[in-house]
């Protein structure tokens, strides 16, 4: 009897872990999710200010993300998951990275703002805020899938970035159209275009995100897998 209440006590307590680090992934990303919102908003007004609170605030993911993998790599050692639960191990830890990154891209996105060479920009500028806004609603999708461990949704949003790298590839080429019109606007097109590249690559880590909850939920490994691959051999 002592053995069943002890086995039970153990088990509640991993559940308890478990709990605790998804939480704590969600609270990341809630954060990462208002950085990006942030330096799109500092982007539009040129707001000094406001983009180097989320270049400071940077710190502050940086720091979740080195605590929960810590915590990720305690449960792997101490508990021995197997199954399901080392699969949701796993791909909180592959979340994180993904959420870190993103908050890099929120810090560049905020550098431009900081430029003064990108108020010559400004028509540039707008059409980076209109694919962040996309990118933003997609990262904001993206942790509700997350936090719902919701693969069939995961499926839906993982062909979205498609349409941000078509918006990406439209402001390249405005972009090459101002540099070949004035050579001398190479340098601040540059900077709007790390800005546009950041944002873009927004799009990348939600889809990253996206297949980790799929990894979770269905045991299946979907990387490098094309969308119809995926939609094929996943069955809901």
């Amino acid at each position: 009897m002592e053995n069943m209440n002890l086995s039970k006590h153990i088990s509640g307590q991993f559940n308890a872990e478990l709990d605790d680090i998804r939480n704590r992934v969600l609270a990341m990303g809630g954060l990462v999710e208002r950085q990006l919102e942030q330096s799109l908003d500092a982007l539009g007004a040129l707001d000094a200010d406001l983009a180097q609170r989320v270049i400071d605030g940077d710190r502050m993911v940086n720091d979740m993300e080195v605590a929960i993998d810590e915590e990720c790599t305690r449960i792997i050692a101490k508990r021995q998951p197997a199954a399901s639960d080392l699969r949701l191990v796993l791909a909180i830890s592959k979340t994180i990275t993904d959420l870190e990154r993103i908050g890099d891209a929120c810090a560049k996105i905020a550098k431009a703002a900081l430029d003064k060479r990108s108020k010559n920009q400004q028509p540039l500028l707008v059409s980076i805020e209109n694919m962040g806004r996309h990118a933003t609603r997609l990262l904001h999708d993206t942790l509700d899938a997350l936090a719902r461990m919701d693969a069939e949704k995961a499926l839906q949003l993982h062909k979205e970035d498609v349409k941000i790298d078509k918006e990406y590839e439209g402001i390249i080429r405005q972009l090459m159209t101002y540099m070949m019109a004035d050579p001398r606007s190479i340098p601040e097109v540059l900077d709007v275009l790390w800005a546009a590249r950041a944002v873009e690559r927004v799009g990348d880590r939600c889809q990253n995100i996206c297949e980790y909850i799929i990894y979770y939920v269905k045991g299946k490994d979907v990387r490098h897998v094309s969308y119809e691959e995926m939609e094929k051999d996943l069955k809901f």
